[in-house]
C-alpha cells in the first residue's frame, strides 16, 4: 500500500488520472467478462471487451482537469463513483433481466418491477469487491498533499490518447458489425462492441433524437410504408368468420411462459384448467415472447396494434400521443364493439390511462374500481381470484358486443402467495424463485377456472371468443439452473430460445379443439383474431400474420434481433441450427436478416414518426 501510495503522490495529474482510469478499466473489463453474458465467439470479440471501454474512460475521468491547472480531487472521486454506480446498476439489471439500462427506461422504472421487491437476491457478497477502489483511491486522495499539476501540453495529448482510442473503438465494433449502430437493439452487440459506458452515450444520443423523428416525418414517409404494411396473407380458411359478432375477451397471463403447460411437479399438474381448456381450443404451442423493456405494456401493444415495440423503454409512456389504428377501433369501425380493460392495480402504471384513450378504449376499470384490501391483494395489486370475481359484475353491464382485456397481476415476479391461495406444493429445486412460480402459475390457472365458470353460470360464456395468451417470461435467465433442474433438461441456446415460448389459447365454444404447430408471435395474434371474426385485413397497417394462413418459413422476429426459422435460430448475431444447438455458417441465416432488419425499423419510424397520422382518417 505505501508504494502504491508513494507511486500515486510523485505522479503528475495526468499521469495519475491514468492509473485511477486503469483501475476503472479493469473493473469494467471483469464485469463485462463475468457479470454481463455477452456472447463470445472469436479473438475479435475478446478484443473489442479489453479495448472498447479504454478511450471512453480516460476522456471522462479527465473532465476532472480540463478546466484548471490541476486534478481536482473532488471531481475525479466523483467520477469513480459516479461510473461504479453506473456499472453497479447495470450488473444488477442484467442479472435480472438479462439486459441493459436504456434511458427510456430509467424514466420508466417505477413501472418495470422485479428489482425493487427482491434486491438483495440480486445481490452478491461478491459485489463488495467492485468497491474496494473507492475506499484505496479515496483514501489516497485524502492523504496527499501534491498539487497533481496538468500542464496544458500534457492535456492535449491527454486528449489525443482518448480520442484515438475512441476513433480505434468505433472502428473495431464495425469491423464486427458493419450494421452495429443501425441495429442498436442488439445491446448485446452494442455493450460488447462499445463498451457498458460509450453504449450508455449513444443511448443518451438515441434519447435526444427520437422526439425529432416525429417533427421531420412527412407523408411521404407514410406513404412509403403503406405498402409494406398491407397484409398479404393466404386466401381466407375455413375458420374465417366462425366468431362473427361474438363477444372478445383476451386475458394475458402474467409471466407464464408455455413449458408450464401440461407441466407436472411432484406428480401434480401445474395448469390442470388450462390443460382441459387447449382439448377444445386452438392452442398455439410455438408462440414467441416478442416485448422488450415495456414487458407486460409492449404485449399489449402487440397485440392490439401488430406492430412491434420500441426497442428502449415502452410505447404506453413514450408514444401515447400517437395515432393508432389498434384493434379496439378496428372493431369499432366494423361491428360497433365496446372497448374495455379490466385491471387491478394502478390506473397511472405504464401510463395506461392515457395510452387507452389513444388505443380507443371506452372505459379502463382499474384499482380505484376494485374492493382491494390488504387481504385480497399481494405484490402489485388485486388477487386473481377476488379480480375476475369482482370483474364480472362489470362485465354484466358492459355493452354488447364488447372487446374486454383482462390483465392478471399475481403470477409476478417475486411469485409471493399466502398459504391459503396455494392449491400445489412449491417445487423442489435449488431456486427458491423457480420453487415459488409454480405455486403462482397454478393460483393464475385456478383464478381463470373460476372466472369460466362464473361466466357460464351468467350465460356469458357461449356467445364469447376467448385469447389467453402469456405476456412474457416469468423465470429470467438468472434462474435458469432451477428452470433446468425443474424441466430435466441442458441450458442451451435450443432450449434458452424454447424457454421463450408462451401459450396462445383461442377458445371459441363450440369449435373443435387443435393444437398448431405454426411458429409465430404475440404480433400475430390480432390478424389471428380478425380472421376469425370475419373482417377482412385490408389495410389494417399491421406487420403481424393470420396464424391459421401464415405460410412459408417467415421468420419470428424479436425485438433484440434474434429470430427463429423452421431449422435455425439466429441469436447474439449467431446463426444456430434448431435440432442440434451447433453453431452453423452465418450465411444459413444471412437470407433473412434484411427482413428482420426492414420490419424492426419500419415498426419503430411508424411509432417516432407517428406515420399513422397521415394514413389513419
Amino acid at each position: 500500500m505505501k508504494s502504491l501510495y508513494k507511486s500515486l503522490i510523485d505522479s503528475t495529474g495526468t499521469r495519475f488520472t491514468l492509473m485511477v482510469t486503469g483501475i476503472l478499466w479493469l473493473k469494467t473489463v471483469i464485469i463485462c467478462f463475468f457479470g454481463f453474458n455477452l456472447s463470445i465467439h472469436s479473438v475479435l470479440d475478446i478484443v473489442l471487451i479489453l479495448t472498447s471501454s479504454i478511450g471512453s474512460l480516460i476522456l471522462i475521468m479527465g473532465f476532472s482537469f480540463y478546466f484548471g491547472k490541476k486534478v481536482n480531487r473532488f471531481v475525479l472521486f466523483g467520477l469513480l463513483f459516479i461510473a461504479t454506480g453506473i456499472l453497479y446498476g447495470d450488473l444488477l439489471y442484467y442479472r435480472f433481466y438479462n439486459d441493459f439500462v436504456t434511458i427510456p427506461i430509467l424514466f420508466q422504472f417505477d413501472n418495470v418491477g422485479g428489482l425493487g421487491p427482491s434486491m438483495l437476491e440480486l445481490m452478491s457478497p461478491w459485489d463488495l469487491f467492485m468497491f474496494i477502489d473507492l475506499v484505496i483511491v479515496g483514501w489516497i486522495l485524502f492523504k496527499t498533499k501534491s498539487n497533481l499539476t496538468v500542464s496544458k501540453p500534457r492535456k492535449k495529448k491527454y486528449i489525443a490518447v482518448g480520442s484515438t482510442l475512441v476513433v480505434l473503438t468505433i472502428c473495431l465494433g464495425l469491423v464486427k458489425s458493419v450494421h452495429l449502430f443501425s441495429e442498436s437493439y442488439d445491446r448485446d452487440q452494442m455493450v460488447k462492441s462499445l463498451g457498458p459506458i460509450n453504449y450508455h452515450l449513444y443511448d443518451i444520443a438515441l434519447g435526444i433524437i427520437s422526439p425529432l423523428e416525429r417533427v421531420v416525418a412527412t407523408e411521404t414517409d407514410a406513404v412509403a410504408s403503406k405498402a409494406y404494411l398491407q397484409q398479404n396473407d393466404a386466401e381466407p380458411t375455413e375458420l374465417f368468420g366462425v366468431a362473427e359478432g361474438k363477444n372478445v375477451v383476451v386475458i394475458t397471463l402474467e409471466s407464464t411462459q408455455d413449458f408450464v403447460i401440461n407441466q407436472k411437479v411432484n406428480g401434480k399438474e401445474i395448469t390442470p384448467f388450462l390443460n382441459d381448456l387447449i382439448e377444445d381450443s386452438f392452442y398455439f404451442n410455438q408462440i414467441y415472447d416478442q416485448t422488450g423493456q415495456g414487458k407486460t405494456s409492449d404485449a399489449e401493444f402487440l397485440i392490439d396494434n401488430s406492430l412491434y415495440p420500441l426497442a428502449n423503454g415502452s410505447a404506453f409512456v413514450m408514444r401515447p400521443e400517437n395515432t393508432y389504428l389498434s384493434l379496439p377501433h378496428i372493431l369499432k369501425q366494423n361491428n360497433d364493439y365496446y372497448a374495455a380493460s379490466f385491471h387491478g392495480n394502478d390506473r397511472t402504471f405504464w401510463n395506461r390511462d392515457d395510452m387507452y384513450k389513444a388505443l380507443g378504449y371506452d372505459k379502463f376499470f382499474s384499482k380505484r374500481d376494485y374492493n382491494v384490501t390488504e387481504e385480497n391483494s399481494i405484490n402489485f395489486g388485486l388477487k386473481d381470484i377476488p379480480f375476475f370475481n369482482q370483474s364480472i359484475d362489470y362485465l354484466e353491464n358492459v355493452p354488447e358486443p364488447y372487446y374486454a382485456k383482462f390483465l392478471t397481476l399475481t403470477n409476478h415476479f417475486p411469485f409471493l402467495l399466502e398459504e391459503e391461495d396455494t392449491f400445489i406444493d412449491q417445487a423442489d429445486t435449488e431456486e427458491d424463485v423457480v420453487n415459488r412460480y409454480v405455486t403462482t402459475v397454478r393460483y393464475l390457472d385456478k383464478s381463470i377456472e373460476t372466472f369460466f365458470e362464473k361466466l357460464k353460470e351468467k350465460g356469458m360464456y357461449e356467445d364469447t371468443v376467448f385469447v389467453l395468451v402469456g405476456d412474457h417470461y416469468g423465470i429470467s435467465p438468472k434462474y435458469e439452473e432451477g428452470l433446468s433442474e425443474l424441466l430435466d433438461e441442458e441450458i442451451n441456446v435450443v432450449n434458452r430460445m424454447k424457454y421463450q415460448q408462451v401459450p396462445l389459447i383461442i377458445h371459441v365454444p363450440g369449435q373443435e379443439g387443435k393444437t398448431i404447430q405454426t411458429r409465430g408471435g404475440q404480433i400475430d395474434i390480432r390478424p389471428t383474431l380478425l380472421h376469425l371474426l370475419g373482417i377482412e385485413t385490408e389495410d389494417r397497417y399491421a406487420l403481424g400474420h393470420n396464424l391459421f394462413a401464415r405460410e412459408g418459413d417467415q421468420p419470428v422476429i424479436l425485438r433484440d434481433g434474434s429470430f427463429i426459422v423452421k431449422d435455425h435460430i439466429y441469436k447474439n448475431n449467431v446463426c444456430y441450427a434448431k435440432e442440434s444447438g451447433q453453431e452453423v455458417d452465418e450465411s444459413i441465416c444471412e437470407p433473412y436478416l434484411d427482413e428482420v432488419r426492414k420490419e424492426l425499423e419500419l415498426s419503430d419510424n411508424i411509432i417516432f414518426g407517428d406515420l399513422l397520422r397521415f394514413l389513419v382518417e
